[in-house]
């Protein structure tokens, strides 16, 4: 996949869709949307072939942090005395550049889509967290300086071939935490007979 691909040209998953076609039906079930309206947009969203058309159908409909699909594209998010974060679908640049003053910013790549390997964060934690949250299936290698701070879960492997997520901090007074999620439990138990 190429790098300078702009995320609204990215091709749209069968997920991304039902993503957005449950936004849809959430909106006309509370009348934000006619049943004629959404019955034109839910027959684009079936048919969407891009993340761009995809995102215009719910644009109207959730606030930015709210979308099925975000595609803002953004390689600066920064939490300076107020937490930031960015999760659920979103497109990921080549670089990042974080920055954490006084405040956690939380990047949860678990259903992220990543556009080159490695990914390029630089991160700069001062009094604050910096949390990672990631896919078991993607490695991420922590290095820089650390001043009166920590790093946790610093490095994780997920094998050859793996994308990979360089993370390149500057941590003073803070900490940078690196996870993966806990793999779904199962909803039911066995037991065995002794």
């Amino acid at each position: 996949m190429s790098a300078r691909q702009a995320p609204r040209d990215l091709r749209a998953s069968d997920a991304d869709r039902d993503r957005v076609l449950a936004l849809l039906a959430e909106a006309v079930g509370d009348g934000r949307l006619t049943l004629d309206e959404h019955s034109e947009r839910a027959q684009r969203a079936c048919s969407a072939r891009t993340l761009g058309e995809l995102a215009e159908l719910t644009a109207d409909l959730a606030a930015p942090s709210a979308q099925p699909v975000r595609l803002d594209g953004s390689r600066v998010i920064a939490g300076i005395g107020s937490p930031a974060r960015r999760d659920g679908r979103w497109v990921v640049p080549e670089t990042l550049t974080v920055t954490a003053m006084f405040s956690e910013v939380e990047l949860d790549f678990t259903q992220a889509i990543l556009q080159a390997s490695p990914v390029r964060l630089y991160a700069t934690v001062v009094g604050g967290r910096l949390r990672l949250i990631v896919p078991g299936q993607v490695s991420v290698v922590v290095t820089g300086h650390v001043i009166l701070g920590r790093r946790r879960g610093g490095t994780t492997h997920a094998g050859p071939g793996a994308p990979v997520i360089e993370v390149r901090a500057l941590v003073a007074g803070g900490e940078v935490i690196v996870r993966t999620p806990p793999p779904p439990r199962s909803r039911f138990r066995f037991f065995s007979r002794s």
